[in-house]
């Protein structure tokens, strides 16, 4: 299944910490075409490289797939970016 929202929190030294929510399907039907083409790159550098394009993709979909409760946690000085895959 393809992820759904990515919650995005950063925490600030001084004030509230501020959180985003991003859904996931608006934000892909937006950059559709550079993922067609990106897909169509991949297509044909599979077919330099002599890998089958089938099993590729099928790879980047279970990628994909495997997002959904990700969490990355970026911490820098008094600074943390908090984010998690749903």
């Amino acid at each position: 299944m393809m992820p759904q929202l990515l919650t995005v929190r950063v925490e600030r030294p001084a004030g509230r910490p501020v959180r985003v929510w991003v859904p996931v399907l608006p934000v892909v039907l937006v950059f559709l075409p550079v993922v067609v083409l990106t897909l169509l790159v991949a297509a044909v550098a599979c077919l330099v490289y002599r890998v089958s394009v089938v099993r590729a993709l099928g790879t980047g979909w279970r990628v994909v797939s495997a997002l959904p409760g990700t969490r990355f946690d970026i911490e820098h000085d008094r600074t943390a970016v908090l984010v998690a895959i749903r």
